[in-house]
């Protein structure tokens, strides 16, 4: 063979190769060009597949939420609950948290929100769509804040259709992270240890999640709308002031004699936490070393040569090559067996406080029923109180025994010391009414449990189900009409709920 021949087919083979790497290299450069270019987004779109024709990695993967659709009954599981709750909503329906996708469909479908007729009836303020849409901020700058936290929860069920997406956490105009609910600015300025004008791009991958993520209470706020009339908002407010600890946030609300409800068997002014995932995340190893929701929630993922963030928001443990592998040395079967060491020290010692606390409500039932007077329960029902409301900061963001162990331990236990202290100040009082050997009734089922509360379940559920086929399908109608509505959201979604 000819030595230009051989040079010729040298030169072919490893030309070729380099020609498909620089295309292949310039496909990628465009793809996160395309990636990093700002598009035209309108101002408040609060439908995510707006912003997923310019961000179709980002949009296909908080799709991806929608497998997270699994029905997982709370109450049936931990019956203790509905006895802890009596008088509130929780007794009614209370279900594992599910993917993004389902913000405003489980807000919708569960018990809790109960059955309204028209934009003025049911049990729920407006307040109770704040976490679940980026409809919120688009009305909060439509109306005004004080505005949007007026009235009942129905009266936005038209306007708020979309469930968590874009628009909750980036700004149209730059893609940029930016916290949309200033009711989480104030909070963080009022607590003082990070204000939130010097928040990093790092801090914010945590903080957008901090909107919702968090422990708030409804504020009553008086305002004056523009017929002059006086108004009264129930304003979301974040109470840091103390700072984030259980035992802060107590002093906080015992300071301002607040209480969540009246609790319907002891009488007791109850808190219920909603879920400070954020408070007890900070207090934990990964957020005192620096790591943000984000990396290990939401982690960068590669296709080809392009890098983004994966928005299939879920359990870090579900994608550990891309998050606990990352940084952790132990293989995957020893990780997860860590963690589910802690899950159940958590689990154990959560049964433990729920079996004491219910209990200790039906004893001061019972007390009240035989002529206990107000000065010898309080102590008592402060102790319920403080165990109760220590017990649901522990748990309530589910994740608070990996984000934050030991102190979720710590609370556990303090809850216990309280829950126990109030029930032999009930048994006490008892013995003085000449009922030492009182035995609290059968609460062992969801079904028992709701019985001994006088809970009409059957009622709330053909109530809710008569709004499901009236008042929310009017609603969607409307919304459609708007052009506010986002039909690509529910694509595939199959109605799924507790009670039926």
């Amino acid at each position: 063979m000819k030595k230009s021949t051989i040079v010729t087919i040298v030169s072919v083979t490893v030309i070729i190769p380099l020609f498909l790497l620089g295309l292949s290299i310039n496909e990628n450069i465009a793809a996160q060009e395309a990636i990093n270019a700002v598009p035209k987004i309108a101002k408040f779109e609060s439908r995510s597949a707006e912003w997923g024709k310019n961000f179709p990695r980002e949009y296909d993967s908080y799709m991806l939420t929608k497998k997270s659709d699994k029905i997982d009954d709370v109450l049936k599981k931990e019956p203790a609950l509905v006895v802890m709750w009596a008088g509130y909503g929780f007794s009614k329906d209370y279900n594992a948290p599910r993917g993004h996708a389902y913000a405003i469909e489980d807000n919708v479908n569960t018990l809790r929100t109960g059955a309204p007729v028209d934009a003025n009836s049911g049990p729920m303020p407006t307040a109770c769509w704040t976490c679940k849409s980026p409809d919120v901020p688009r009305l909060m700058d439509k109306k005004g804040e004080n505005d949007y936290f007026t009235g009942k929860w129905a009266r936005w069920g038209n306007e708020i259709v979309n469930p968590i997406g874009c628009a909750d956490c980036h700004d149209n105009e730059t893609m940029k992270l930016t916290v949309t609910r200033d009711y989480l600015k104030r909070a963080l300025d009022a607590e003082g240890s990070l204000k939130y004008a010097d928040a990093s791009h790092q801090e914010l991958r945590s903080l957008v999640c901090a909107q919702c993520h968090a422990e708030y209470y409804f504020k009553m706020t008086e305002w004056t709308d523009a017929n002059g009339e006086k108004q009264k908002a129930g304003v979301v407010t974040f109470p840091w002031e103390n700072g984030f600890s259980a035992e802060a946030m107590e002093a906080y609300y015992d300071q301002r004699e607040f209480a969540d409800w009246t609790h319907a068997l002891s009488k007791t002014p109850m808190l219920k936490a909603q879920h400070p995932g954020y408070e007890t995340f900070i207090t934990g190893i990964h957020g005192q070393n620096g790591v943000a929701c984000a990396d290990c929630h939401m982690p960068y993922v590669r296709e080809g040569g392009v890098k983004y963030s994966s928005h299939n928001v879920r359990s870090p443990l579900e994608d550990i090559e891309n998050t606990c592998m990352n940084c952790h040395s132990k293989n995957e079967k020893e990780f997860k067996a860590i963690v589910q060491r802690k899950l159940d020290r958590k689990n154990e010692l959560s049964r433990t406080v729920t079996s004491i606390l219910a209990q200790a409500h039906l004893e001061a039932a019972r007390a009240w029923e035989l002529g206990a007077t107000e000065e010898e329960m309080k102590p008592a029902l402060l102790d319920i109180r403080h165990g109760q409301w220590r017990w649901d900061y522990s748990i309530a963001a589910h994740g608070s025994f990996f984000h934050a162990p030991e102190e979720t331990l710590r609370g556990l236990g303090s809850a216990i010391n309280k829950a126990q202290d109030a029930r032999i100040k009930l048994r006490l009082i008892l013995a003085k009414y000449n009922d030492a050997e009182y035995v609290v009734p059968d609460f062992s089922s969801k079904e028992k449990a709701q019985a001994v509360i006088r809970l009409p379940y059957e009622k709330l559920v053909e109530e809710k189900i008569q709004f499901l086929n009236g008042l929310r399908k009017d609603w969607v109608k409307q919304a459609t009409e708007k052009g506010l509505f986002d039909p690509k959201t529910t694509e595939g979604v199959v109605y799924k709920v507790s009670y039926q």
